[in-house]
């Protein structure tokens, strides 16, 4: 039979924020590690600025000009060594790119959108998921 567990929190026993959960064969794998910090779906091109669609953990979005949009972290990153994945689908061949460290702070990140023929253009679709360690 299947046992069901209802529990509000998961806290590990030594450390509090350290959970491990047994991988494939002996590996361990931690939960915290695993777990996306942030994600998005940005729409640069909705007629009145970037907006956002559904987020979790972003309080909000800016939209810098074509091709340009930063978003912020509800809850801040511990540094700016975090990785942010990005990716666009706009139904014509785009490209996303995160922006360069000096943009990315413990708060905010910022990509960058253009055509594969490298002309700057908004994309109706970004997706965002960031994986690190939160402040």
């Amino acid at each position: 039979s299947m046992s069901t567990l209802v529990i509000d929190t998961i806290q590990g026993k030594t450390t509090a924020g350290s959970v491990n959960v047994r991988g494939e064969g002996s590996n361990n794998t931690n939960l915290q590690q695993g777990l996306a910090k942030h994600w998005t779906q940005i729409d640069q091109d909705s007629g009145s600025g970037a907006t956002s669609q559904d987020s979790l953990n972003q309080s909000s979005v800016t939209d810098h000009g074509a091709g340009d949009t930063s978003w912020n972290f509800t809850n801040a990153m511990s540094n700016d060594d975090y990785s942010s994945q990005t990716n666009c689908n706009s139904g014509s061949w785009y490209t996303a790119s995160s922006y360069n460290d000096a943009q990315k702070t413990t708060s905010v990140d910022r990509l960058y959108t253009m055509k594969l023929n490298q002309s700057v253009a908004d994309s109706e679709s970004i997706f965002v998921t960031t994986h690190g360690d939160l402040a």
